[in-house]
């Protein structure tokens, strides 16, 4: 009887396998993957032999988890869907993949899907800056975020945020007036526009810069995966810049792997009597972030790699436990 391993051809569509099999932000799942590699991951779903660094019950609970979501027949549906959509994919050892995913370890994405100019992807880590913050945006942090965005552009700059309402959808259309490149980082299949108000700039953005996503086409956004999204976000950029956040939301998560990455992390004050300025002065009061103004701020805070990580614990409980991280193939059109 054919099983899932059936499909996994090579490596490319064993990885998409994993990706429609298993959430994004899987320790476990890429702990196996960095060390069998995808065909042979996907095979050990299909039997009951060991599984490297896991004990058998360990083993039965990951094969479990993993199966519990799929029908063979309607994974197989699946796979035929997105290869014929014309969605583009990037693996490991493709010419495209940014090596500075290679960070996350274990917590790597297994595939990343795109729409538009995967090329991105290869510019220099250094040329890549994260701008995110509040989506209920004051109008002082969205005129905040088109400058530096803007200035970003201008000096040649990838920006990069996640397509969301308030401060990344002024960030993405600051750098499209200004005529740069900009990759939104999706929580959601790049099929599927999230926010559907956000329709027509994330289909402008698939034309002229990037949509990239881990999750597969067709997926919808969770919580989970905007909590992954974050590591992604701070892992693909040099340096990440909040403009505006509550104490408890992702960007501040953003900026927390960020740090934890090594990567240089910005901050921009804001009015003390505003809820969405008191994530960025936390950020700026425990020393995870240095001030930043203006987008000549944000160039000298590329070129200024932390000294020393700031304590997670420092930033409250909601951030003490989460997840850190371990320390020439064309690109593909499915």
């Amino acid at each position: 009887m054919a099983g899932i391993a059936d499909l996994a051809t090579d490596e490319c569509h064993a990885r998409m396998l994993l990706s429609i099999l298993s959430g994004p932000d899987d320790a476990t799942t890429g702990h196996i993957l960095a060390r069998e590699g995808g065909v042979e991951t996907i095979r050990r779903l299909d039997d009951d032999g060991a599984v490297p660094g896991l004990n058998r019950v360990d083993a039965r609970v990951w094969r479990d988890r993993l199966a519990l979501p799929r029908r063979l027949e309607n994974v197989a549906g699946r796979m035929r869907d997105i290869e014929q959509s014309g969605i583009a994919t990037v693996i490991p050892g493709d010419a495209h993949w940014p090596q500075a995913l290679n960070d996350l370890g274990d917590r790597a994405p297994y595939v990343l899907w795109a729409r538009g100019a995967t090329s991105f992807l290869a510019r220099p880590t250094a040329d890549l800056v994260t701008v995110t913050g509040a989506r209920a945006a004051t109008a002082y942090g969205e005129q905040v975020a088109c400058e530096i965005a803007g200035d970003l552009s201008h000096g040649e700059r990838v920006v990069v945020a996640g397509g969301a309402y308030g401060v990344e959808g002024a960030s993405h259309r600051a750098a499209l007036a200004s005529g740069g490149d900009t990759i939104a980082v999706l929580a959601n299949g790049v099929d599927r526009p999230y926010p559907t108000g956000h329709r027509e700039l994330l289909d402008r953005i698939a034309d002229v810069g990037l949509l990239v996503s881990e999750v597969p086409p067709g997926s919808v956004p969770t919580r989970q995966r905007f909590l992954a999204r974050g590591r992604l976000m701070a892992a693909l950029s040099g340096s990440t810049v909040v403009v505006e956040a509550g104490v408890r939301s992702g960007a501040l998560h953003t900026a927390v792997e960020a740090q934890r990455l090594g990567r240089s992390v910005g901050a921009v004050p804001g009015p003390v009597t505003s809820v969405t300025s008191s994530g960025p002065h936390m950020l700026l009061r425990n020393g995870t972030a240095q001030l930043v103004t203006d987008g000549s701020d944000v160039e000298d805070l590329i070129n200024h790699a932390p000294e020393r990580g700031a304590d997670r614990a420092a930033l409250g409980p909601e951030f003490a436990h989460r997840p850190v991280p371990s320390t020439d193939k064309p690109t593909r059109s499915m």
